[in-house]
């Protein structure tokens, strides 16, 4: 912001920023002087067109807009100019004070994390977003809890690194009771806790069924459920969506046939994690890091029905192996820049928000 230039927010009240907003958006994206009627269909204030001149009016009057000609519509002034520049840059430090601050929470819950993030990343970018959960097959386990929620049953909790939650609920092979549950739970996390899947060897599944005794059957079940969950962590992710609207916004995406097989692809969970997966294994193959943006133009990209797309992509990493995608799917002629610098600082505050304070992954003990 120019020294001195500081606009005084207080000076308009909220329907005239609304409709300075309009007058400058539309101008910015037409070149042509803007009138009420053209206001009256964007702004959805629902005003007749004789109130909003009235409001123009007095926008003249306060310096924010003129009029070049007595017929003409209004265009902003370099005050209008600056009030919707400070605008932009209060919003923008506002989104990012409520990122910073979601990072600085901690939160327990990396759902919850993802969750925020994406629909951020939607709002800054103003096109369609998705943040995939991290995979997990070299992820260790905290630890491991099971309970009896009722006979016959066993509720299975696993924890990740990074407090990721699985649960499944098994149905048990020999009867167990509550202690019994509680002296397996033992067990498994003096033999487990700790270990990837890849670091759990055979001996160590031996010595585990050695230990089972009476409850071989049970124990396998659970060990085959822990394997299960993993590997299906590892091409089946939890996939966060936000801004699949947006599309419709851009002329040549909203054509219905092409907008139809581009929700379709950005709505199907097995879809996106083909995306998320062929997107992880393209970097591979070129030899890349890992972590660093990605851009997929058109064909280039690895789904077929975002062919009249672009497609940026970055990997974080919480450490210990947990590493997921975030990307961003807008019009060929999107804003490369703006995108790939908002990916960018996304990735790092991803990559950051699960140390704790020792440096090592997993959420911070601060409450």
């Amino acid at each position: 912001m120019a020294p001195g230039t500081e606009t005084k927010v207080n000076e308009l009240d909220e329907r005239k920023v609304v409709i300075l907003k309009a007058i400058i958006k539309n101008y910015l994206e037409t070149g042509e002087p803007v009138g009420s009627r053209t206001i009256s269909k964007l702004s959805g204030l629902n005003l007749s067109s004789a109130t909003i001149r009235n409001e123009m009016s007095d926008l003249v009057e306060m310096g924010y807009i003129i009029q070049p000609h007595t017929s003409a519509g209004r265009i902003p002034t370099d005050k209008g100019y600056r009030f919707y520049v400070d605008s932009i840059i209060r919003e923008s430090d506002q989104r990012m004070s409520e990122a910073t601050s979601l990072m600085v929470q901690r939160v327990d819950k990396l759902e919850m994390l993802l969750k925020q993030m994406v629909r951020l990343l939607a709002v800054d970018t103003n096109y369609a977003a998705l943040i995939s959960g991290p995979s997990t097959s070299t992820t260790k386990m905290k630890y491991l809890q099971l309970s009896i929620p009722a006979p016959g049953q066993i509720l299975m909790i696993l924890v990740l690194d990074g407090n990721v939650i699985k649960n499944e609920v098994l149905q048990a092979e020999e009867e167990m009771d509550y202690e019994t549950a509680m002296q397996v739970t033992v067990m498994l996390n003096n033999h487990l806790s700790g270990l990837s899947l890849r670091e759990i060897t055979p001996k160590i599944i031996t010595d585990i069924m050695v230990q089972a005794g009476e409850q071989k059957g049970n124990v396998k079940l659970v060990l085959d459920a822990i394997v299960e969950m993993l590997e299906h962590g590892e091409t089946n992710r939890d996939i966060f969506t936000s801004g699949a609207k947006n599309i419709f916004k851009y002329p040549e995406l909203a054509d219905v046939d092409k907008a139809a097989d581009l929700i379709s692809a950005f709505e199907e969970k097995d879809r996106l994690n083909e995306l998320v997966n062929e997107v992880t294994s393209l970097t591979v193959a070129d030899g890349a890091a890992g972590n660093n943006i990605q851009v997929y133009i058109g064909g280039e990209g690895p789904i077929k029905n975002l062919k009249d797309c672009s497609l940026i992509t970055a990997h974080y990493e919480l450490g210990d192996g947990m590493k997921g995608v975030i990307g961003v799917i807008g019009p060929k002629r999107m804003d490369y820049e703006k995108v790939m610098q908002t990916l960018q600082n996304m990735k790092e505050q991803l990559d950051n928000a699960y140390v704790g304070n020792d440096g090592q992954s997993g959420p911070s003990d601060d409450k």
